[in-house]
């Protein structure tokens, strides 16, 4: 409060008792006898000096601004135990992890922001092991020359595709621009305009033709295109008859399109290559599983394709890579392009493709091995016995999960309108609102990701994988609210 002074016409201020508690600049104290005092032993000891010096030194600036900005900062923030927890909690921002471990309760297979394919334990063992030293990447053991690090894979990959050659890149959008460059830069390519297709991150396939050099010619209707349209439309300037699979849209109702047979036979016909650009990959038949629309590479190969190219981090169940099957020559050809070094893989990526491809000579548990094929094979009663199981246990946490049956997608741009039975959980009281509940489930750890349909979470435990409901139990349990 203010107390006037009469005589003088002034004012004197009568200070209260807390706002002697407001530090000013000059109370900050110095970084030296920060780092000696006890509180910052364990920091230093656990994170190290240098660590901890910078960042104590940030946080004395950010709380220096915040002073001279004329927000309050009280003496007691400054005690050095409560810098120590400022400290502490910089250092955890710093040093915890960014792309952290996720349990996937979505029901989406190869959900593609939470990194598609889960990889196959043993595969990641493997190539664990090879990676943490040194390794025959280009190296042969027999005569101890240089090698080609293709041969890593490339037999494994012509054994279970039935192709003559194969070679690997980094990803399939890096296969698709090879195969375009190498085999048809400055000429024709003959495609239809129903595979003209759109994927995440702006990739057009008509933008692609253009980068790769090459001329894009299309035929047919979006609806409707004959293997006349692609004969008509051969030049003499032409390259390349492309087929893409409609990987992440379908079109219906009056409709046709040529089979691959039919465009391999007038590419041997007219001395053409026909190349397709499956995306996705599949190397078993998914039919049994209620996958119908999706082709198999060796299928494909057995049709007389001169070349299939597809991921390894889709269907297949592996890490991110773009795989070409086919042809000797035409393979060769690529593997010769000036920018097939760009697009290689490194050393890990080969050794988890490696570890992955050796568990499909075992066709008779590679669907049990391979957690991608596990997941799209589980039947929907093992799914809906794991529901009522977790419903049961979070029942005896307090929390009522009633089921409800759904469908499961397999994702990552594959299976357009082909969905699986499933059983999921739905929770409609967890604290809050459903999507303070869902963002306190993605924070926690480790973070779990679910669906909000109709104000409700829900936890699809088609794509658990093993050992991840007693982990989600326990995650739904600490993210609820009273």
């Amino acid at each position: 409060m203010s107390v006037g002074c009469p005589a003088r016409g002034c004012y004197a201020v009568r200070v209260s008792k807390t706002a002697t508690n407001i530090a000013t600049p000059r109370d900050l104290p110095k970084l030296d006898a920060l780092l000696g005092a006890a509180p910052f032993a364990a920091l230093i000891a656990s994170s190290g000096r240098d660590l901890v010096t910078e960042e104590t030194r940030l946080a004395l600036d950010a709380l220096r601004r915040e002073i001279r900005d004329g927000n309050h900062v009280f003496l007691s923030e400054l005690a050095p135990d409560a810098l120590a927890v400022r400290v502490q909690r910089r250092l955890e921002r710093m040093l915890g992890p960014i792309q952290c471990r996720v349990i996937n309760a979505t029901g989406v297979i190869l959900h593609t922001s939470l990194g598609r394919a889960p990889l196959p334990p043993s595969a990641v063992e493997a190539a664990a092991r090879e990676a943490a030293g040194y390794s025959c990447l280009e190296l042969d053991r027999g005569s101890g020359k240089r090698s080609d690090r293709d041969k890593l894979v490339n037999a494994l990959i012509e054994r279970v595709t039935g192709a003559e050659a194969a070679t690997v890149v980094n990803n399939n959008a890096a296969a698709t621009m090879i195969i375009l460059n190498s085999l048809a830069d400055g000429a024709e390519v003959v495609c239809s305009r129903a595979h003209m297709v759109e994927i995440g991150g702006s990739y057009r396939m008509p933008d692609v033709m253009r980068k790769a050099g090459c001329k894009l010619v299309e035929v047919g209707c979006t609806n409707k295109t004959k293997a006349r349209d692609f004969e008509d439309a051969i030049t003499e300037h032409t390259a390349m008859l492309l087929k893409v699979h409609t990987s992440n849209y379908a079109i219906v109702g009056f409709t046709e399109e040529p089979s691959l047979e039919e465009l391999v036979e007038i590419g041997r016909r007219r001395n053409i290559p026909v190349v397709y650009d499956l995306g996705a990959g599949s190397l078993v038949d998914l039919k049994p599983y209620g996958i119908t629309r999706e082709p198999s590479v060796p299928d494909l190969v057995a049709t007389g394709a001169d070349l299939v190219c597809f991921s390894g981090d889709k269907l297949l169940g592996g890490p991110q890579a773009g795989i070409i099957v086919g042809r000797t020559g035409l393979v060769q050809r690529i593997k010769k392009n000036a920018l097939f070094r760009m697009m290689r893989c490194d050393k890990f990526t080969l050794s988890l493709l490696e570890h992955t491809l050796k568990l499909y000579l075992d066709a008779s548990t590679v669907t049990r091995s391979v957690p991608t094929l596990a997941a799209i094979a589980r039947p929907a009663e093992q799914v809906a016995k794991l529901a009522r199981s977790i419903a049961g246990r979070l029942a005896k946490r307090g929390i009522t999960a009633t089921l409800a049956n759904s469908t499961s997608q397999i994702g990552g741009g594959s299976t357009p309108g082909e969905e699986l039975p499933t059983t999921v959980l739905v929770i409609d009281k967890l604290g809050g609102s459903p999507d303070a509940a869902a963002k306190r489930l993605r924070m926690g750890t480790p973070s779990v990701f679910c669906r909000i349909e109709n104000d409700a979470l829900v936890f699809d435990p088609r794509t658990l994988l093993p050992g991840q409901d007693a982990e989600l139990v326990n995650a739904i349990a600490a993210a609820k609210q009273a």
